[in-house]
């Protein structure tokens, strides 16, 4: 007797002749019998041809049963565990066509996945550390930002540059503001000490109240003044950078700095911020906007004016009409006529850098897609070559009584199993991506459990939609064909 671990390959049907095995040597028969209740199998057990029901006695005391679903006892409906367990071992089995099959689903959820990790990082990261400013400030620029609009921009480019009258109009103006304060920037400077200098570094002239409103808090020393501000002095405040860099081990408070080549005394040190986008946060001078201006010229040096309300909401909207009104009346504006200038809230920069996250991520995706419908076909061709190479498998199956529900779930549950392994594998590399560019060049990086969900559930999605196809063909095979099938 055989194995007990060897299993029977097909049954005869009356009257049909089948091939009963896979190995070289088939052996044939044809029954030409009345057909009336018995169905004779060759079983290789040394006897010949028996009896199904001897068959089934054999069966039974090796324990075989299970194993071995003859006509009468045809299971009605397939294992979802076993499918998955022939889609593994198929994978396994075929190491180097599964890693083509599902290259193009891997690719693709990796990339949804990698995006969506660095944009909502970004996101996240710009509303914390760049538009940060607080939801009852508000901003006046000659142009904003933020602006989109290439026509804009350059029409924008024409106006007359903000001054320090229309920063005082402000002042004058707003009741429903907390604060008001106004800066220019040079972000190319070169600050000296002894024999030491550093470069790059962000020069910002401000009045006192712009310090508040940038959050800025100090680590040693004072903030400029109204004083500092009316007598144009030549003092600042230094940043952690120009501390560390200029003045290892040395009390900063009252030393001297030459900042492109203008003398500074040192009268506060800022707390550290850390970095911004991979860039320093803490390289940077302060000084008296008056003293600014007196050192780089007015011309072509627009000031930002900013303001804090009272409070969000109403009090914020009242806040900037007010400003509005004032710096319009200030700059003669026409009555009905466009602003000359742009003013901006931080929901607003947020909800700009928003749509430009989304445009970017939208792209992206659809990038994406190409790649996980080039996997779906992929898979498909993959499951047609298996529906080929298992017709007599798929024969026997139906002959023993598996039904075509049966049997399109068997492929349709091998379908979405290739298809989940690329997405998990995916979902793996979507996430080791991103990790590794944050370690390796500081991009923030954020990962979504709801990220991870759609792109498994897009993956499952694709091995159902192009399994559809490979499955019904494997369904609709004629049992009596399909064993015929030669490979």
């Amino acid at each position: 007797m055989n194995p007990p671990s060897r299993t029977l390959s097909g049954t005869l049907l009356c009257g049909v002749r089948t091939f009963l095995s896979p190995r070289p040597k088939t052996l044939e028969a044809t029954v030409r019998s009345s057909c009336q209740q018995d169905h004779y199998i060759w079983v290789g057990f040394g006897s010949g041809f028996m009896s199904a029901d001897s068959i089934a006695g054999r069966l039974i005391a090796n324990r075989q049963v299970a194993r071995m679903p003859l006509l009468a006892e045809a299971p009605s409906f397939m294992h979802v565990a076993e499918a998955i367990k022939i889609a593994l071992q198929s994978l396994w089995a075929n190491k180097l066509r599964s890693v083509l099959t599902l290259l193009g689903v891997v690719i693709g959820v990796a990339a949804v996945i990698a995006v969506v990790t660095f944009v909502s990082g970004i996101n996240d990261y710009v509303a914390q550390k760049v538009f940060n400013l607080g939801a009852d400030v508000f901003l006046i620029f000659k142009v904003s930002p933020a602006v989109t609009n290439v026509d804009h921009f350059l029409e924008a480019e024409k106006r007359k540059d903000l001054t320090l009258e229309d920063y005082q109009a402000v002042v004058d103006a707003c009741r429903h503001c907390e604060l008001v304060g106004a800066s220019t920037r040079n972000e190319s400077g070169h600050v000296k000490y002894a024999e030491q200098s550093i470069s790059d570094t962000l020069i910002r002239g401000i009045t006192p109240g712009m310090a508040t409103i940038l959050d800025t808090d100090m680590a040693a020393g004072r903030m400029l003044n109204d004083t500092d501000v009316t007598n144009r002095s030549p003092v600042a405040v230094i940043g952690n950078d120009i501390l560390e860099h200029l003045m290892p081990g040395v009390d900063p408070l009252g030393q001297e700095i030459r900042v492109d080549g203008w003398t500074y005394q040192v009268v506060g040190v800022a707390k550290k911020k850390g970095t911004t986008l991979g860039q320093s946060a803490d390289n940077f001078v302060m000084i008296p906007i008056t003293a600014c201006l007196k050192q780089y010229g007015s011309h072509n040096n627009s000031l930002r004016i900013a303001a804090k309300a009272t409070s969000a909401g109403v009090p914020l909207n009242e806040a900037v009409d007010e400003a509005r009104a004032a710096v319009r009346a200030k700059r003669h504006d026409l009555p009905g006529g466009a602003d000359s200038f742009d003013i901006e809230t931080n929901a607003s920069l947020l909800g700009i850098w928003t749509d430009f996250s989304q445009t970017f991520f939208i792209a992206t995706i659809g990038i994406a897609c190409i790649s996980l419908v080039v996997g779906g076909i992929v898979i498909m061709n993959i499951m047609l070559v298996s529906v080929t190479e298992r017709t007599r498998e798929i024969g026997i199956r139906k002959a023993l009584g598996a039904k075509r529900g049966d049997v399109l779930l068997q492929f349709l549950i091998e379908s979405v199993t290739l298809s989940l392994t690329g997405g998990t594998l995916g979902v793996l590399f979507g996430v080791a991506i991103a990790l590794s560019v944050t370690l390796l060049i500081g991009m923030p990086s954020s990962i979504k459990l709801w990220a991870v969900a759609a792109g498994l559930l897009v993956s499952a999605s694709v091995g159902v939609f192009f399994g559809v196809y490979p499955a019904r063909k494997a369904a609709k095979l004629d049992p009596i064909v399909a064993l015929r099938f030669e490979t």
